[in-house]
């Protein structure tokens, strides 16, 4: 990911431009951040709020959510600020006036992960696409989020130009957020396509392999947008 300072301004810089908007008499003390459990099992906010409230004197409300709700939420003027990772979904925001001044804010990038045995033989392949092909064809235990996430969008799109419908006993959700699923996958014995710094928090505690990484299709981008005021007049 970016430096951490450069996140930390940009997320200032958003703050800043919502209360310009606004233009409340005063500002108020809370700041509603719907965002994805990525971002908080990776240990990011950890580090970013503390720091943030410090400089601007706001307390910062965290609802750590799969990318799709924190979207909808954005939708229904929920929150006041989203951190996600779905960009086409994003977009979808931005053409319907629900969000503005969205901006780039960091990236890493999706892993798949899975048994050290590595029962498909997915380490013999060169691409993320075929690796769930042998996953597909090796009926080896998937788990999937199934959540509507960042992840679970780039999971599908990845099935999806493999040209394979994943169904049957070898194809699970967990319906939970990265941290959760990393540990019921390493429970399993199952894959699961994760972001990489969620993994690198925990992987002590994981029985988990990294078995395909670096394909330009895994690039993972974040973007910070607020929630518009003028169409969401009761945000905050």
């Amino acid at each position: 990911m970016k430096p951490w300072p450069c996140i930390l301004a940009i997320l200032c810089l958003a703050g800043a431009l919502f209360w310009g908007a606004c233009a409340p008499a005063e500002p108020p003390d809370e700041v509603i951040l719907a965002t994805t459990t990525s971002t908080q099992d990776s240990g990011l906010l950890d580090v970013l709020v503390p720091d943030f409230e410090a400089r601007t004197g706001y307390r910062v409300k965290v609802i750590a959510v799969g990318t799709g709700a924190a979207l909808a939420m954005g939708a229904r003027g929920d929150a006041d600020v989203l951190l996600v990772h779905a960009p086409e979904s994003e977009m979808e925001l931005v053409r319907s006036g629900d969000v503005v001044d969205r901006r780039l804010v960091m990236h890493n990038d999706f892993i798949l992960v899975g048994p050290a045995d590595d029962p498909a033989q997915v380490q013999e392949v060169g691409d993320a696409v075929q690796a769930l092909v042998r996953i597909a064809q090796a009926q080896a235990l998937f788990l999937s989020r199934g959540d509507g996430s960042g992840t679970h969008k780039k999971e599908l799109a990845l099935w999806q130009e493999a040209g394979i419908q994943p169904e049957g006993a070898w194809y699970q959700e967990s319906g939970q957020g990265m941290g959760a699923t990393l540990k019921i996958a390493s429970e399993k014995g199952a894959y699961t396509l994760t972001d990489r710094a969620t993994y690198l928090a925990m992987r002590g505690g994981l029985d988990l392999v990294v078995w395909m990484e670096g394909d330009e299709r895994l690039f993972n981008v974040y973007h910070v947008m607020v929630v518009n005021p003028e169409k969401h007049p009761n945000v905050n």
